[in-house]
């Protein structure tokens, strides 16, 4: 019997795995597939999924844990930091001058991993890590649920989220294969450690492959499969998505207008309110070619009280917020507890069908808008000279200097450039095309169509190997 578990860590895992044709991809490939929710179990009742699901208890790190994780996490920024600006960025980020225990623990660290980092000392950390979870009364539930559904190989669908960590533990005390994806276009050349070691990993492309060879030098060739994202998959299939004509009536939106798609990051990006006021006062006083119709679509990872005030001030906006809904208060990583529908996919989908161009603050958002060959531009006014938050600093991070030197999107940094990169798209069109395209491919890697097919073969795959 070959058991599948899948552990869905969020609400971008949900979207991925859950709403694509994955699950039943997985069925096909194995006997039984049973499903570990870091999500409340009810998130599923509507979906007829015909598998087990097992609500896991909610982890939270106790400082030992928290600890071991932090020095993992620094070593490997300090190992990676030289020429590197993202990893920098992120090591620099850890610097604190707090009187609490975790603030004076956190200055510790910096100093000892100074001087001891390699890649035995961060598989030392890990191992301290792992050991930390052994007497958890969280951790001995995990190791019952694993015991008792006789798992062949867990799949983990985000590699990052420190409360999968006693997981990972669990599962190699068990001798059960582990396999993960990596779960966006930045993790590997900007972020820190990953939260355990994985028998196997799935990667979007061949630049991710090579990252993770990079950074990860304990992992061989023969561990990595490279598979694409289910992230755009739904992209692809009929049944998401909608008419134009459904999408006018929806918003309200005048039909002989083109469509301005603005879509914002979390509170993260300081900026976005900026740039949106900007664009709308552009629209208000008349200084683009065409007059056009201005859709705002809100991170599905916050609320939008940000924007309250320009809703207010410019009445003329179209807001699209995210039906991403939150299930659990009072969690360690609140965001992960957002879940989405499958209207907001069809939101989505008919929004970047039907878009003229999408202007975002250098988000994932941008390959989006690429696979429906939309021209996006990318506002980033602020540096280390003026006085708003430094959005340029991003620019130097591995995966957007690929963005910056592909001249696929138009990057603008102030607002003469901004407007003029509006109306050039609006009278002229643009020559892009091409660029999206290959930018794409290189992030991508593999066809969108059959994602699921492909990563359940390979997870069949992994489990007969000896």
């Amino acid at each position: 019997m070959k058991n599948l578990g899948i552990v869905i860590t969020d609400g971008v895992g949900f979207r991925n795995y859950i709403l694509t044709e994955f699950i039943e991809e997985a069925k096909s490939n194995f006997d039984n597939v049973i499903i570990f929710s870091c999500l409340p179990k009810s998130v599923y009742d509507d979906l007829n999924l015909k598998c087990e699901i097992i609500e896991l208890d909610v982890f939270t790190e106790k400082f030992k844990n928290w600890f071991f994780r932090k020095a993992k996490e620094v070593a490997h920024l300090q190992l990676n930091k030289n020429n590197n600006f993202g990893i920098q960025d992120n090591f620099n980020s850890n610097k604190t001058k707090s009187k609490s225990n975790r603030g004076y623990a956190t200055r510790f660290i910096i100093k000892f991993t100074s001087l001891f980092h390699s890649e035995k000392w961060i598989l030392r950390y890990n191992y301290w890590q792992q050991n930390s979870f052994k007497n958890n009364k969280v951790t001995k539930q995990y190791e019952e649920l694993l015991k008792d559904n006789k798992i062949t190989l867990l799949f983990f669908t985000h590699q990052r989220p420190p409360f999968i960590a006693p997981l990972i533990f669990v599962a190699q005390k068990q001798n059960i294969k582990t396999a993960t994806f990596i779960f966006s276009w930045d993790n590997l050349a900007s972020k820190g450690r990953m939260a355990g070691n994985f028998d196997n990993y799935l990667v979007w492309s061949n630049l991710m492959k090579t990252e993770l060879l990079t950074f990860y030098k304990s992992v061989k060739q023969h561990q990595v499969e490279v598979v694409g994202t289910p992230q755009f998959e739904p992209f692809t299939y009929a049944k998401v998505g909608y008419a134009k004509e459904s999408l006018i009536k929806k918003f309200n939106l005048d039909s002989k207008k083109p469509i301005v798609f603005f879509t914002c990051n979390d509170s993260s990006s300081e900026n976005d309110p900026i740039y949106l006021d900007l664009l709308a006062n552009f629209i208000q006083t008349n200084k683009l070619k065409k007059e056009v119709n201005l859709i705002v679509r809100t991170s599905p990872a916050e609320d939008p009280d940000r924007f309250k005030e320009i809703a207010e001030k410019y009445e003329f906006i179209k807001w699209n917020f995210p039906d991403w809904t939150i299930t659990r208060y009072g969690h360690q990583e609140a965001w992960t507890q957002r879940v989405p529908s499958v209207q907001d996919l069809d939101d989505l989908k008919t929004l970047l069908q039907h878009c003229e161009f999408n202007i975002n603050v250098l988000s994932t958002i941008t390959l989006d808008a690429f696979i429906f060959d939309k021209p996006v531009i990318n506002p980033v006014f602020g540096n280390t000279i003026n006085c708003m938050f430094d959005d340029q600093k991003f620019l130097k991070y591995e995966h957007l200097r690929k963005l910056v030197d592909s001249k696929a999107s138009e990057i603008v940094t102030n607002e003469e450039s901004f407007l003029n990169a509006i109306n050039k798209i609006l009278s002229d069109g643009d020559d892009k095309s091409r660029e999206r395209k290959d930018f794409n491919n290189l992030q991508i890697g593999k066809p969108l169509e059959g994602t699921s097919k492909r990563i359940a073969t390979i997870l069949r795959k992994w489990s007969q190997e000896k």
